[in-house]
């Protein structure tokens, strides 16, 4: 008998950038994320398709952004994702990312008490919200590691807005100035990815059913505690595997949609192992009566895409070939890489596109 598929996690995230020089200088001189690859985006050549992660651009790791200089900015709603988190070991390397980033001059709220995690935020160039969070202590502090997501659970007060002690939390940092990222520090790709859906039971059929993923946690979110806030993730024998939790906030029968543009997400893409568990994936979505792309060579990775019932866009990837096929895995990222169809072209998309360092 088949098994069931069950994605990994998350393969990658794809953000709207309108200054990609500008983006570089946040994710990679002020997070220290690694650049990975330097191309276009395959659908619109005259426009940057950058790609962060660790140092091989291993899948969960990876954030991309596509440059559309004259994007209107975008505004999360129902079908969009909110905010992305990314993990860092601890509390102390957290506080050290607060005083880095302030004096930076990026305005940050927290640490936050969520419980499972202590969480920073932020906001990139465009817009786009981002959290910090920390690794642990996990799921199980309110549920049985083997029983997670079976009841719906209330927060304490101590960690809902009329429980916090914001004086205190405002003067939460590391005491003295952080000019480089300490090994500590080091962020660790896709802590969660946080979204918002107008049927929280219709979101789980999906990403339970289409994805594979395990209901790990039912509570509220902790800013405004009438809302629903729900997790899915990559749950096998008590474990939450890294770099796989969706979270959605519940805005039940909301029409507040998202408006698509610069500082928000454009798409959120999942693993599959490769290119056969892929093509099982595309039928699998057929039979959920979901409109899946053909399979598009990505160079890097096979992609196809489909919409969740909320609208937003979701796309399975390979996990390989990976981006050393075209650059050798030390010097990822050194030099614009096209593939072979674009490669003809390359004088005339290389004049369209700004000079990046």
């Amino acid at each position: 008998m088949t098994p069931p598929l069950r994605t990994r996690g998350f393969h990658h995230i794809t953000m709207v950038s309108t200054d990609a020089r500008r983006t570089l200088a946040f994710y990679g001189d002020l997070l220290g994320l690694g650049l990975v690859k330097k191309t276009v985006n395959f659908d619109d050549p005259g426009a940057y398709h950058l790609y962060f992660g660790d140092e091989r651009g291993r899948p969960g790791t990876i954030l991309t952004f596509f440059e559309w200089k004259n994007a209107r900015p975008g505004q999360w709603g129902v079908g969009s994702v909110h905010h992305l988190a990314l993990g860092v070991a601890t509390p102390e390397a957290q506080l050290r990312w607060k005083r880095r980033l302030t004096d930076a001059g990026v305005r940050v709220t927290g640490p936050l008490d969520r419980g499972y995690f202590r969480s920073l935020y932020f906001s990139d160039p465009d817009g786009q919200i981002l959290e910090i969070a920390t690794a642990g202590p996990g799921y199980a502090i309110d549920e049985p590691a083997e029983a997670l997501g079976r009841e719906l659970l209330v927060p304490p007060v101590e960690r809902l807005l009329e429980g916090r002690d914001t004086a205190v939390i405002e003067a939460s940092t590391h005491p003295e100035p952080v000019p480089r990222i300490t090994p500590d520090m080091r962020l660790q790709g896709i802590h969660h990815i946080s979204g918002i859906t107008d049927d929280l039971a219709r979101a789980g059929d999906f990403y339970e059913g289409a994805l594979g993923l395990s209901l790990v946690k039912k509570t509220y979110n902790q800013d405004d505690a009438a809302t629903k806030h729900y997790f899915w993730a990559h749950y096998e024998e008590g474990e939450v595997a890294p770099h796989s939790a969706m979270t959605l906030f519940g805005w039940e029968g909301s029409d507040f949609f998202a408006r698509p543009g610069a500082g928000l997400t454009h798409h959120v893409a999942f693993r599959a192992d490769d290119a056969d568990q892929q093509r099982a994936w595309r039928e699998h979505l057929l039979t959920l009566d979901l409109d899946v792309s053909p399979v598009m060579d990505r160079s890097y990775f096979q992609s196809i895409y489909f919409r969740a019932p909320d609208g937003l866009l979701v796309e399975i990837a390979t996990d390989g070939p990976g981006f050393a096929i075209d650059e050798d895995e030390d010097a990822l990222g050194g030099r614009l890489t096209l593939p072979a169809w674009l490669e003809p072209r390359r004088e005339t998309i290389e004049r369209t596109l700004t000079v990046l360092p």
